[in-house]
């Protein structure tokens, strides 16, 4: 395992090409580190940081993974857990929100919580609920929890959520932030091999600054954003 280094565009940039960042898009991101054989990139622009494309695991290996995650919805301790999500959202919601819990998993705990707070939920996931109903609907409000650093295209994954979501409706998502990069090797984020793409507080701003969403961040690894109300005739 190679040590992170601190990232310094004007080291990398002259012994490595670019790629174009899938989280936003920009022809700015540059060599950031190689751990355990796995090549990163840094996108200058929105400070994601994410696995080179070309080493993504296939659906097979991708899906044997989530197979050993045990997300019990009646765990006490998960729903602890998911509640740095649900405690926010839930104040933003109106009575009866009509919500899609979006990459639930096995077993969707979230869609339980939100539900038994009074809201119409649906659920979708592309290995366990893949529900392409749940894909021509229209939400007040769209939650990913612990499924945005799985997306191997980001911006086009925002693009859709943006479509499902009604005019002044929300995304909550979660993911671990990324915070120092001298952590990152031993990050234990990093080490799940599904994990291919890692966030900081300023690429959500970004993203929703490139769709005109409003973003709030409640507490740490929490990004609530908002898509606008329909324009005043």
């Amino acid at each position: 395992m190679t040590e992170a280094a601190p990232y310094r565009v004007d080291e990398l940039a002259t012994t490595q090409e670019q790629l174009h960042c899938p989280v936003c898009r920009a022809f700015a991101a540059q060599a950031f580190d190689t751990i355990d054989g796995t090549d990163y990139w840094r996108c200058a622009a929105c400070e994601a940081t994410f696995v080179d494309p070309a080493q993504h695991l296939g659906s097979d290996e991708e899906y044997a993974v989530y197979l050993q995650h045990r997300n019990d919805p009646n765990d006490v301790r998960y729903r602890a857990f998911l509640s740095k999500l649900a405690d926010p959202i839930l104040t933003k919601l109106q009575p009866g929100s009509r919500v899609l819990d979006y990459g639930c998993g096995p077993g969707p705990a979230l869609a339980a919580m939100l539900s038994e707070a009074g809201h119409d939920v649906r659920v979708y996931d592309p290995f366990f609920r893949p529900d392409q109903d749940a894909l021509i609907q229209s939400y007040d409000a769209i939650t990913c929890t612990e499924v945005a650093e799985h997306f191997h295209a980001p911006a086009e994954e925002f693009d859709r959520l943006d479509a499902l979501l009604r005019p002044g409706g929300w995304l909550a998502v979660m993911t671990s932030f990324q915070t120092e990069d001298a952590d990152f090797a031993d990050w234990h984020y990093r080490k799940d091999p599904t994990h291919v793409v890692f966030y900081r507080e300023a690429t959500f701003q970004m993203i929703a600054a490139q769709r005109s969403w409003h973003c709030e961040i409640p507490v740490k690894d929490v990004a609530l954003m908002r898509r606008p109300e329909m324009a005043t005739p």
